[in-house]
């Protein structure tokens, strides 16, 4: 199936290289594109450099940080309009290993609409975490899947395959969450429209190189979003009845 993988991008000049290599090693046939948020460091110079070797490399370009949900909404149209059949989404800072992908998108060939790679499965790890950040994922995660009433273990987790069909019907101008609440969202809109939803095991590793992204103020969004749209749906349903 034609695949292409979205890596969103800002200031990861350090890691580019190696993900593209690692994503060629691994799935050869893939292509690639590079959603880059105006990164000071060079990163979308590097990566338009590499894909004279490695081939079948694109780079988008925007203006100023726009956030890594607006890069995945770019992403997919861009994806979706050239006819992809397969849409994966991962990290560019080698927190997601490459070699990961042939087991992501397995499930994805074999008919369910998106394979999530889970931490929260058996066989799924997150070495090196604290406690206190391994409480907050998991029970975060639990909530969500409480509060939304799907049966994901890691709706958080940004490593993921989208079928190209089940992605086309999900309204990617009104998904508007940011981070953590963009994997919620998106999720549970695949789940909404009745897609099969497969997770299967990853590694989940922090960066070595460069600064994270992630912020308070995003957990923070992701939880009041699940809570509205938990509230929102219940609400609708008993009216509906």
């Amino acid at each position: 199936m034609r695949t292409l993988v979205v890596l969103p991008t800002y200031q990861e000049a350090e890691n580019i290289e190696a993900v593209l290599r690692g994503i060629r090693e691994h799935v050869p046939e893939a292509s690639i594109l590079v959603v880059d948020d105006g990164s000071p460091d060079g990163t979308a110079d590097l990566a338009e450099s590499l894909a004279e070797e490695i081939g079948s490399v694109e780079v988008l370009r925007r203006p100023g940080k726009q956030g890594l949900g607006s890069a995945y909404r770019a992403g997919f149209a861009h994806g979706l309009q050239r006819g992809f059949e397969v849409l994966v989404e991962m990290d560019s800072d080698l927190s997601h290993n490459p070699a990961a992908l042939p087991w992501l998108l397995a499930p994805v060939a074999d008919g369910a609409a998106l394979t999530v790679g889970s931490r929260y499965v058996p066989g799924g790890s997150i070495p090196n975490w604290s406690l206190r950040r391994r409480l907050l994922s998991r029970w975060g995660n639990r909530y969500a899947a409480a509060v939304l009433g799907f049966d994901v273990r890691d709706a958080t987790s940004g490593y993921r395959a989208y079928r190209a069909d089940a992605l086309a019907k999900v309204p990617l101008d009104q998904i508007k969450a940011e981070g953590y609440g963009f994997q919620i969202e998106m999720a549970y809109q695949i789940d909404q429209l009745g897609g099969r939803i497969t997770e299967v095991p990853i590694a989940f590793t922090d960066r070595v190189l460069g600064t994270s992204k992630m912020s308070g103020r995003i957990i923070v969004e992701a939880l009041a979003l699940v809570t509205w749209w938990g509230l929102r749906d219940r609400v609708l349903r008993r009216r509906r009845h």
